[in-house]
This record gives structure tokens, C-alpha cells and sequence, in this order.
């Protein structure tokens, strides 16, 4: 059976072990880690699937403004090569975006695979004026509005808003881009 709860301190390890066998060793370079960086995940709204004590998936969404219109960068999700496919990033995502939607929040933007995230009613138009800090894929820039109209006028490029993070926390994402580097 697979727990998902809210993450805490002692899954960072893990986390980051997750994110680095899913995207590699480039993944600090995308442009939506520069809506991350030196920021804590939106509050409430970062989880872990735990597995017979073991973390086997993770999803965080970020406070941000999209065109002066509040909003959450969902991501990134990723799921143990063990067992994906078989329907833990979906649950993931209801779980997810269920409770943004309990929380108040009003839209959910994100940079992923158009036909995976469609089934849970992401498409491009809601993001279509809008544009990430840096460069992306056009076609894998998505919204969702939770609320409808939240996105409506919404045009510019997408700012980070979180509260900023530890200092230690914020330490990570460098330190590791350093040990790459070397």
C-alpha cells in the first residue's frame, strides 16, 4: 500500500535522490527552477508517496504571479522507475490539485507532456499569454484553472512570490549544481 502525506524534513534526502534519477543531472537549468530556487513549496501543497517506508514519489506546487494573477507552479512530479505506470502520478495529481482547490487557490501552470497532463484539464490556452523565465517548449506550457476566469487577461512572464526557504535549503539546488560541475 502507498501512503501519500505531506513531505517532511526527512525526505529531503530521498526527494532529491528521486529527482535526480528522473531528470538527470540538468534538472537545476530549467527555466522552472528559476520560479523555485531559494523558495519553500507553497504551503500545504508538497507531498510524498511512501511505500513500505520508502519514498516512491513526490509532487510540490509553488507559490507564484502569472500576470499579476496569483498562482502555483506544479512540479515536478516523479515517481520511482520501479513502479511508474501504474497510476501513482495520477493519484499524485488529484490528491494535488484537489486540495489547491481546498486551500482557495485559483489556477495551476506548469511545463510537462501535453497528453499526459490533459487528462486532469491542462491545456496550453490558459497559458498562452504567459511566459517562463527563461526558455521553453511553447507546446509543453500548460494551465489549469481551478477557478474559472482566475488566468482570464493574465500576460507577462511568471515571477516566483513563495516564502523564501532556510538558508540551508536554499544551499542545496547550488551545492549540487557545484558537485556536478566538478
Amino acid at each position: 500500500m502507498i501512503e501519500i502525506r505531506s513531505e517532511n524534513v526527512h525526505d529531503v534526502g530521498a526527494r532529491e535522490g528521486l529527482l535526480d534519477a528522473s531528470f538527470g543531472p540538468n534538472r537545476f537549468a530549467k527555466s522552472s527552477e528559476r520560479l523555485r530556487e531559494g523558495r519553500r513549496p507553497a504551503r500545504g501543497l508538497a507531498f510524498s508517496a511512501i511505500r513500505a517506508g520508502r519514498l516512491v514519489g513526490t509532487l510540490r506546487l509553488w507559490d507564484i504571479e502569472a500576470g499579476g494573477r496569483p498562482a502555483l507552479l506544479l512540479g515536478p512530479l516523479a515517481v520511482d522507475p520501479a513502479i511508474r505506470r501504474q497510476g501513482l502520478g495520477s493519484v499524485m495529481m488529484q490528491a494535488a490539485l484537489g486540495r489547491a482547490e481546498a486551500l482557495g487557490h485559483g489556477a495551476v501552470l506548469l511545463v510537462g507532456d501535453a497528453p499526459y497532463y490533459a487528462r486532469f484539464g491542462f491545456d496550453g490556452a490558459p497559458a498562452r499569454d504567459l511566459a517562463m523565465p527563461g526558455p521553453f517548449e511553447r507546446a509543453r506550457f500548460l494551465g489549469l484553472e481551478l477557478r474559472p476566469g482566475a488566468l482570464t487577461g493574465a500576460q507577462g512572464i511568471l515571477r516566483p512570490t513563495g516564502a523564501p526557504a532556510p538558508a540551508e535549503a536554499a544551499a542545496l539546488p547550488a551545492a549540487a549544481l557545484r558537485r556536478r560541475a566538478a
